[in-house]
């Protein structure tokens, strides 16, 4: 079938380029090693809860699910700040009410993802089918049947490799020409739980994303539908504080009680999930090339796997849906069938637009982990935040903070880290010799913006 694309990994960026391919008219089939998550129970403990923003709304909405995928997120303003003795202070995301995130729980948006995309006539959804490799010069990709160990090659028209950080499909092609690098952070990530109070109830501050920054670890929490809370601890691997030295029910508890009381007073079942989760690695995946001439396109965290320090994992991902998606309607605009598309150049096309971009989406993810677990408690960084504020309001367009460009326009993330590096150091000469935001001399910043900002586009 001419019209046949193979997506391998069924997660949530596979889910959505599968819709967007349906919605084109191509022949679908979807292959995922895990059993379908709607029917069978998948082991938890292994995910950080997402937040949407800008770039994945823009995605789910092109493909007609948003209203869907809304219906099962929560709203988030902005981060509440916990300190050590229980102090809290609120830090707006955007300007206003528009700007917000939504929290949303990987698991069901994934299952949203799934049935979105099997209401498709020309969809099939394969599970329990383990990607081990593929022949570049038959196009034939290799699954075995976890369930039986039935070995079968699939053959089709192109396949497109969504399947994650840990992806079959790229180890194939680095096999026969790809060069990629895989960075992992030194801190690991453990996922715990606040439950719902009477009625269920959110506990904490529910239209918020928590943080409890304490230097050199965090914890975050992140609310779900049900009145809980998606908590995460972040934490070095190894060393004399680490995840090799809270390896006790005692020490588990003492080190929550002492560093995040307030937390650990909501978290009944603290130890006992400290101690039974997992511990997750996190790891900055880059290289090149993301595709094989018209045979393979990698996607997604396939492609380019960054840390979840900005929120953009998804969101990143879901806007590589979008581009493949616009390359495809631009052959189409030139009268090119489905049988006719030319993947080569689509892929080639990609892979130029997007390097720069989810490089520097990459970059911005770990710098902000520095910001997240330490500069937010500070007062310097407060005032900062309230002096680009005012820059924002008095420059609107122009002067646009590094997190409204990441997260709520779709700003090239290339253009949104360069322009960022420059507000910053505006940012710092403004604040240097100031204690509060009235003192802030407009016209020096009027100065430095004009001569810094106006031509960077």
């Amino acid at each position: 079938m001419n019209n046949k694309v193979a997506v391998v990994g069924g997660g949530l960026a596979g889910s959505l380029m599968g819709i967007y391919l349906a919605r084109r008219n191509f022949h679908v089939e979807l292959f995922e090693r895990r059993p379908d998550m709607r029917t069978a129970e998948i082991g938890g403990g292994r995910s950080i809860n997402l937040a949407l923003s800008a770039r994945g709304i823009n995605a789910l909405q092109e493909t007609a699910v948003l209203d869907k995928i809304l219906r099962i997120a929560i709203t988030m303003r902005g981060r509440m700040i916990h300190s050590v003795t229980g102090a809290l202070t609120f830090q707006r995301y955007g300007k206003d009410e528009s700007e917000v995130i939504y929290a949303t729980s990987r698991a069901e948006l994934n299952k949203a993802l799934l049935s979105a995309a099997e209401k498709h006539k020309n969809v099939t959804l394969n599970f329990e089918m383990r990607c081990t490799g593929m022949n570049f010069e038959t196009g034939g990709a290799v699954f075995v049947n976890e369930r039986t160990g039935e070995e079968s090659v699939v053959q089709a028209r192109t396949f497109i490799g969504s399947d994650g950080s840990a992806s079959a499909m790229r180890n194939a092609m680095v096999e026969k020409v790809a060069q990629f690098t895989q960075e992992v952070l030194d801190y690991g990530y453990k996922e715990l739980t606040i439950p719902p109070g009477p009625n269920c109830k959110h506990q904490i501050e529910k239209n918020a994303l928590h943080i409890w920054p304490r230097t050199t670890y965090m914890l975050i929490a992140l609310p779900n539908l049900d009145g809980s809370f998606t908590c995460t601890f972040f934490y070095p691997h190894k060393g004399e504080e680490s995840f090799d030295t809270l390896n006790s029910d005692e020490k588990v508890r003492d080190f929550f009680t002492k560093n995040f009381p307030d937390a650990a007073a909501l978290m009944p079942d603290l130890a006992k999930e400290f101690l039974d989760h997992p511990t997750g690695s996190m790891v900055t995946v880059k290289g090149l090339p993301w595709h094989i001439e018209d045979k393979v396109l990698l996607l997604g965290d396939a492609a380019h796997a960054i840390v979840p320090f900005f929120g953009q994992g998804m969101n990143c991902a879901f806007e590589d849906c979008h581009h493949v998606d616009r390359l495809i309607q631009r052959q189409m605009g030139l009268g090119r069938t489905t049988e006719r598309i030319d993947w080569k150049e689509v892929f080639a096309e990609f892979e130029k637009a997007r390097k720069k971009d989810t490089d520097a989406i990459a970059d911005l993810a770990v710098e902000n982990f520095i910001e997240m677990r330490d500069l937010v408690a500070q007062p310097k960084f407060q005032l900062k935040k309230n002096v680009e504020r005012i820059l924002e309001d008095t420059y609107p367009g122009l002067f646009v903070p590094k997190y409204t460009m990441v997260t709520f326009r779709r700003i090239p993330y290339s253009l949104s880290r360069l322009r960022g590096e420059i507000q910053e150091k505006i940012l710092d000469e403004l604040c240097a010799n100031i204690s509060t935001p009235e003192e802030l001399d407009l016209k020096r910043a009027d100065v430095l913006i004009g001569k810094q900002l106006d031509y960077i586009e």
